[in-house]
C-alpha cells in the first residue's frame, strides 16, 4: 500500500518550509498522527515517494530517517518501510483496580492489558539475592549491606517488550518462601503476601510512586527495542503495609510511546 501526499501530488515545494527533506517528514508525519496513515501501514517505495514529492532519493532516504528516529516508522529488510505498530498499555492506578485484580487472581499488569483487548506476558528473568543501590536500599529500610531477593522481569504485550521491572524485597520478609524461587507466582507476590494462610501474611495499604523520563542506556533500548530518540519512563514504586513497614520496591524502565499513565486521587 502506498501514501498520498496531502499537498498532492507533484505540488512544488513552498518557499517557507525549508529543506525539501521537511516537506516530506512534515506530510507523512501528519498523516501518521491523525490516524490518515494507520499503524503497519506500508508507506511507498523511495522511487514512488521521490515522485509523488517531486524530489530525488536520496532525500526521500533522508525524511524516512528522521521519522525512524521520531519513532513513527520501522523499515524491514526486504520489505519496505511501514508505519510503526505500538500497543499502548493504559495503566489505570486505583485501589479499586487492585483489589478487583487481587479476587479475579490476576497481577495488575497482566489483568489491564486483557481488558484492553491486548495479550499480556510476563518473562521472568532473574531471581537472586542482591546488593542494591543505595537509593532502592533507603526505600526498602533496610541496613546498607542487608540482603535483598530480586526477581526481574520483562512485560510483552502481543509478544512486543514493553517494559523492564525489577522488584525488590528484603531478604528477612521472604527467606523460605516461593519470593526467593526461579519461579513464577499465580496471581503475582502481593497475592502470596497477602495470602491469609501463607507464609508472610501482610496486608497492603498504599503504594508511592515517583516517575522520572529519560534516554535509556543502551541494553535498555536494545531490550525494548527502542527506535533511536525514544524515551523511557523510570517508574520507582515503594508498596507498604498497614503498619508503614516496606513490602516491596519496584523500578520499572517502560518505554514511553508505549505506556499511558492515569492516576485517581480521592480527595475527599
Amino acid at each position: 500500500m502506498g501514501c498520498r501526499s496531502r499537498y498532492g501530488r507533484g505540488v512544488a515545494q513552498s518557499p517557507g518550509l525549508g529543506f525539501p527533506y521537511h516537506r516530506i517528514v512534515e506530510d507523512l508525519r501528519a498523516s501518521i498522527l491523525d490516524g490518515r496513515l494507520s499503524p503497519g501501514t506500508r508507506l511507498g517505495s523511495e522511487w514512488r515517494l521521490a515522485e509523488t514529492y517531486q524530489t530525488s532519493r536520496p532525500t526521500v532516504r533522508r525524511a524516512v530517517a528522521v521519522l525512524k528516529a521520531e519513532g513513527l516508522v520501522v523499515t524491514k529488510q526486504g520489505q519496505g518501510t511501514f508505519v510503526r505498530s505500538t500497543p499502548s498499555v493504559r495503566l489505570r492506578l486505583t485501589g479499586a483496580n487492585y483489589r478487583r485484580h487481587r479476587e479475579a487472581g490476576l497481577a495488575g499488569f497482566n489483568a489491564q492489558v486483557i481488558e484492553q483487548g491486548q495479550n499480556p506476558k510476563q518473562l521472568l528473568l532473574e531471581v537472586g539475592i542482591v546488593e542494591p543501590s543505595a537509593e532502592i536500599t533507603a526505600r526498602l529500610g533496610v541496613d546498607e549491606g542487608a540482603e535483598v531477593v530480586v526477581r526481574r522481569r520483562l512485560f510483552l504485550v502481543n509478544d512486543e517488550p514493553v517494559a523492564r521491572c525489577d522488584s525488590f524485597y528484603p531478604y528477612a520478609l521472604v527467606a523460605g518462601t516461593a519470593i526467593t524461587q526461579p519461579a513464577r507466582i499465580r496471581g503475582g507476590v502481593l497475592a502470596l503476601i497477602e495470602d491469609p494462610a501463607g507464609p508472610i501474611r501482610r496486608s497492603v495499604a498504599r503504594s508511592v510512586d515517583e516517575l522520572t523520563s529519560r534516554l535509556p542506556t543502551q541494553p535498555e533500548a536494545g531490550q525494548l527495542r527502542l527506535s533511536a530518540g525514544i524515551p523511557v519512563i523510570r517508574v520507582l514504586r515503594t508498596i507498604f503495609d498497614t503498619t508503614e513497614t516496606v513490602l516491596e520496591v519496584q523500578e520499572s524502565i517502560a518505554a514511553a510511546d508505549k505506556h499511558e499513565f492515569r492516576y485517581e486521587v480521592h480527595l475527599r
